[in-house]
């Protein structure tokens, strides 16, 4: 799976561009505030239908631009086309269509284009808090594991019903008892999926993280949400009173967490930030090779600003890393002579130079 097209239009400081980008390497290189980040996040904005670097639309869409639209070509794994795109106005109103036809939801989109943002603000997979980690399980699980959406959508609606109970008192004790057995139910089947993911996942990322830098004492684990050693519906019952009193459910899978340790501390409070940056590298590289195992695409990967914080030979191992998992990679640079080594001569590479928001496509890094 890879983008042999991209359409852009009303993002940021980019002028309307069209991209026939590599189906393998690619790299934007250019000055700080020419655009590269932007043309990752309208790819962002394709894959997920939000942005990576803003809550707010507004200062995605471009000044005085009612809207911000992205197409896209997808070459599916299997042979044939898909063709996706998104349009968000001012108002957040957004529209999705997937081969022509509206999509009814953000998920519809995720599934069409598995992507992986790996940047700078990746620190905060592990030092900020657990929905971060929560967001970047369940993004692995979602796409290896086809029965987790519909026993996620489960879950919410159960805890909606609960903590609205929990803070009006307006359900009857039948109505309470079968909407606390519907988010038991759903939370045993999700807390199975995950750690069926993670048992996949450790080995995978032990493996690549190795390849990357020599972190022996690093663990990685999942807390569920609740005591390991209690049924939820047994956690709840007695959790009643606090629960009541601050008005929201407290146990439950959505309190899990990933916790990455250094010992007995936490990774986040041990490791420099280079190798904070290595070992998020390393986590997204593996759920990218379980994905890869589980369906026939690939994801596709958006690396801003890779040199930064990371010396030539860390540099040279991502890239073989990226490289391995076969698939479409869009990385950005201020000077590309930082990526001129470290690819396969019969990698195909396509370089990007951009400037004051005009992308134009050069040459290839070895000619």
């Amino acid at each position: 799976m890879s983008l042999s097209r991209i359409a852009v239009t009303g993002v940021r400081n980019l002028q309307p561009v069209t991209l026939s980008p590599s189906p393998r390497i690619n790299i934007l290189y250019g000055a700080n505030g020419s655009g590269k980040t932007s043309l990752l996040e309208a790819i962002h904005l394709l894959g997920l239908a939000r942005s990576f670097r803003s809550n707010r639309l507004q200062p995605v869409i471009q000044y005085e631009q009612p809207a911000c639209t992205i197409f896209g070509q997808v070459a599916l794994s299997g042979g044939g086309q898909c063709s996706l795109g998104i349009s968000r106005d001012r108002q957040g109103e957004f529209q999705i269509r997937i081969d022509g036809q509206n999509a009814r939801s953000t998920a519809q989109l995720a599934e069409a284009l598995p992507l992986q943002l790996i940047n700078p603000d990746s620190f905060r997979l592990l030092e900020g808090a657990p929905k971060i980690r929560r967001q970047f399980l369940d993004w692995g699980v979602f796409h290896v594991e086809p029965r987790f959406l519909s026993a996620w959508q489960r879950l919410q609606k159960a805890l909606r019903q609960r903590n609205s109970w929990l803070r009006h008192g307006t359900l009857d004790a039948a109505s309470q008892a079968a909407w606390d057995r519907e988010l038991c139910l759903a939370s045993d089947e999700i807390d199975r999926y995950r750690r069926a993911y993670i048992q996949a996942l450790k080995p995978v990322f032990e493996r690549t993280l190795a390849d990357l830098v020599e972190l022996e004492s690093l663990s990685l684990s999942y807390y569920r949400g609740w005591d390991k050693d209690r049924e939820l519906s047994e956690v709840l019952v007695t959790s009643l009173p606090r629960d009541q009193q601050i008005g929201h459910t407290q146990a439950g899978p959505q309190r899990a967490d990933l916790r990455l340790r250094s010992g007995v501390h936490s990774a986040a409070d041990i490791l420099s930030r280079g190798q904070q940056k290595l070992v998020v590298c390393a986590l997204r590289i593996a759920q990218g090779h379980l994905v890869n195992q589980a369906k026939r695409g690939q994801c596709i990967y958006l690396v801003d600003d890779l040199p930064s914080e990371l010396d030539d030979q860390h540099r040279k191992a991502l890239c073989r890393l990226l490289e391995e998992l076969d698939c479409q990679v869009f990385i950005t640079c201020v000077d590309h002579e930082f990526l001129r080594d470290g690819w396969r001569m019969d990698t195909p590479v396509s370089m990007f130079h951009v400037e004051h928001g005009c992308i134009t496509q050069t040459f290839d890094h070895r000619e």
